[in-house]
């Protein structure tokens, strides 16, 4: 099999089972961006681009479809778990590929935190005598437990609570436009994608800053590139699927529910969380929003949270057998072929950091941001990834492919950034510090980070470019 020995070339065992085939990897990609994901911050994303959350989302995947598109590029060539850790590792050096994967690393741990937060706090407010802390167990426990027998249970899973967020979907959007065309809300119009009032660039790229957490999770699908049927070009050809898919979603949900609002001025001043459940009040009444606020919950608390953990715990797999973080998090589990210590510390860091969150007001808010910024930074550095591989070092001449794609595609997340949440910034900049601090370490201790199949200058190699 070309891609096993493809894992070999680069001094790795195929430890990972292979199984997982290119619809498998849409609905997983699928199932970490949520397809209901806009319901818990469409009220944020609505304040922050002045009422026009269509636009913000469009921008956003027009942005991210050049980073599957780098993603799709690298991914070709190193065929490997650990995603932007590997690329940026490979494709410049292996200290960039530590403090890129640092960086993920921001992204990928609290993002299961984040969600098992959002949901819990969801089930807590339709079951307030549980307390958040016991749902945010009881949804951890349930993942673990579905993730440590393996991947295929986590795939047939996605595949469940896909077609429910789908169903969920739909009815919000049926009885959406009956209601708009039976007179309620503002009624057609293309304010939600552009409102000259209230337009300008920076504006939407700040709301784009908190849109994009919605499509995070499709770049997990290069996670499971050593798991793939069909390799680096199935997992290329599904991050594109999975990312047009939700897009295409997103932008129609937000727009009907932008025409839904039932105070549009009170939201640009004031953003509610509940803000997209009041909509679907004033579209079919208390039931519907009843069903959009617990979709939300299960999706948040099941779905996403089954994916992202999977996610996770490769990348700390992934690091762990180059030893650039303790070795035990790569040992793999002989019955069921899954990393399962690295998914039992995600685990527990779920519990932990949840827990503490749930405690803190801004506990919500301070994540998305954690998670936002490190994202954007890595993706950044995957961008740079292809052009130095392949471009730099290589020599190709695909100019498009190998350089102004993914010029193109770090300009706008650069401008995402710098437009981004003050706050992010600066707890981005933490860490970014705290991942130097921990490389100077290994530095001191005779352990710089260090790729196999790769010696300190590592030589061109041709047959990726060609690919």
């Amino acid at each position: 099999m070309r891609t096993q020995q493809n894992i070999e070339q680069f001094g790795y065992r195929q430890e990972l089972r292979r199984g997982v085939g290119l619809t498998d990897l849409v609905f997983y990609g699928l199932a970490f961006m949520v397809p209901i994901a806009p319901f818990a911050i469409f009220g944020t994303v609505y304040a922050e681009s002045g009422g026009m959350p269509a636009l913000a989302y469009l921008v956003g995947m027009i942005a991210l479809l050049f980073t599957a598109a780098s993603y799709a590029q690298m991914v070709k060539a190193f065929p490997l778990s650990g995603s932007v850790y590997n690329y940026a590792g490979r494709g410049i050096a292996p200290p960039v590929g530590f403090m890129t994967g640092w960086m993920i690393l921001l992204d990928y741990i609290l993002v299961p935190c984040l969600l098992y937060l959002v949901a819990s706090v969801a089930m807590n407010a339709s079951v307030p005598d549980v307390p958040v802390w016991v749902w945010l167990i009881i949804f951890v426990a349930v993942n673990t437990v579905i993730n440590l027998r393996g991947i295929r249970m986590t795939v047939r899973l996605t595949r469940i609570m896909i077609v429910f967020e789908l169903v969920v979907l739909a009815l919000f959007l049926l009885v959406g436009l009956w209601a708009l065309l039976q007179g309620r809300g503002s009624g057609f119009s293309l304010s939600p994608l552009f409102n000259a009032d209230t337009f300008s660039w920076p504006v939407i790229f700040a709301a784009v800053s908190v849109a994009v957490l919605s499509f995070l999770g499709f770049d997990g699908i290069s996670m499971l590139v050593e798991e793939s049927t069909g390799g680096s070009a199935q997992v290329g050809r599904a991050m594109r699927v999975a990312l047009l898919l939700a897009g295409v979603l997103f932008i129609v949900q937000v727009w009907v529910a932008a025409l839904l609002v039932p105070d549009p001025a009170g939201l640009l001043n004031q953003p509610s969380d509940a803000a997209f459940y009041d909509a679907a009040a004033v579209a079919g009444g208390e039931w519907l929003r009843h069903v959009t606020s617990f979709a939300t919950a299960l999706s948040w608390g099941l779905a996403n949270t089954m994916v992202a953990q999977v996610a996770v715990s490769r990348l700390l797999y992934a690091m762990a057998r180059d030893r650039q973080l303790p070795s035990f998090l790569a040992k793999v589990s002989v019955r069921h072929s899954v990393p399962a210590n690295a998914i039992m510390l995600v685990c527990l860091l779920s519990v932990g950091v949840g827990i503490w969150m749930s405690t803190r007001e801004d506990g919500v808010a301070l994540l998305s941001s954690l998670i936002n910024i490190g994202a954007m930074v890595a993706f950044i550095v995957l961008h740079v990834s292809v052009i130095v591989h392949y471009s730099l070092r290589n020599g190709s001449n695909k100019v498009w492919s190998h350089l102004v794609a993914p010029l193109a595609g770090a300009g706008i997340l650069v401008f995402v950034v710098i437009n981004a949440n003050v706050l992010a910034q600066v707890l981005g900049l933490v860490w970014l510090g705290l991942g130097l601090l921990v490389l100077i370490t290994l530095y001191a201790l005779g352990r710089p980070p260090a790729l196999k199949g790769m010696s300190p200058g590592p030589e061109p190699m041709k047959r990726s470019v060609s690919d």
